[in-house]
């Protein structure tokens, strides 16, 4: 699910992909906001916050959301450049690289929560949560098209209200019935992608109450796995391409 592009994915793969990171993505966001009270990857509602508090000339508290906000757009970024660099170097497995640097900076992001204490350890957690969501869904992004996004709910939910309208249309016979079954696809992305992101929110917030800090350490180990899962399959690929065009320039000469 981290290794194929473009007309290569198919429903299947994008659907793994989206209830695997989307679970991830929402254990991670409710324990990060049962344990601290701050929404590592709710940007709509970290600006809308921010926007309060700035009115009312709360700066410092302002200070800290707008920190967020930038905290998840500079993962995005660094997320980019680092698949950007990838792909200029034909790295196969690119996308997964990335989520195995996700993983070890979820870890130490573990070990962080669990030993750090005082002023350190809301800001460090917080921002650090935001900046690896930004990270995620820039990937999940980028490798399928914009179809899937593991963090981003709100662009979910309308899709979802976009696409039952467009089959209650298609019902009435007001659209094409060849547009159904790609209707159908869209929608069950969506429905699976957000109830996969609120069952992980439900399992986080109860493994953290059991276990604390150490959640991140589990999550990041569950992504560890399927990043050189992810790795692997793209060597394997490169591996079997080579040997294909070995064997044709053999043939030609």
């Amino acid at each position: 699910m981290l290794v194929q592009l473009g007309t290569a994915r198919n429903e299947r793969i994008d659907l793994n992909l989206a209830c695997t990171l989307a679970g991830i993505a929402g254990a991670l966001n409710a324990s990060a906001f049962y344990s601290v009270g701050f929404f590592a990857a709710n940007m709509t509602g970290n600006v809308s916050v921010l926007s309060d508090h700035f009115a009312i000339g709360q700066w410092s508290s302002s200070l800290f959301y707008l920190t967020i906000v930038i905290a998840f757009i500079v993962g995005a970024g660094v997320s980019t450049l680092l698949i950007n660099a990838g792909r200029r170097r034909s790295i196969h497995g690119i996308y997964a690289y990335s989520i195995l640097t996700e993983a070890i900076l979820l870890m130490a992001l573990g070990f962080a929560d669990l030993w750090l204490l005082g002023t350190w350890r809301v800001p460090v957690l917080v921002l650090g949560l935001a900046f690896l969501m930004g990270l995620q869904n820039a990937v999940v992004t980028r490798i399928s098209d914009a179809r899937v996004r593991t963090t981003h709910v709100s662009g979910m939910a309308t899709d979802i209200g976009i696409e039952l309208g467009i089959a209650f249309d298609i019902l009435l016979g007001r659209e094409h019935e060849s547009d159904a079954a790609h209707n159908r696809s869209k929608l069950r992305l969506h429905l699976f992608t957000i109830s996969a992101f609120l069952l992980g929110g439900v399992a986080g917030v109860v493994l953290y109450r059991a276990i604390e800090g150490r959640l991140f350490i589990v999550a990041a180990m569950t992504l560890f796995v399927i990043a050189m899962l992810g790795i692997s399959r793209a060597r394997r690929t490169s591996g079997r391409v080579g040997a294909v065009i070995a064997e044709e320039d053999s043939t030609e000469t």
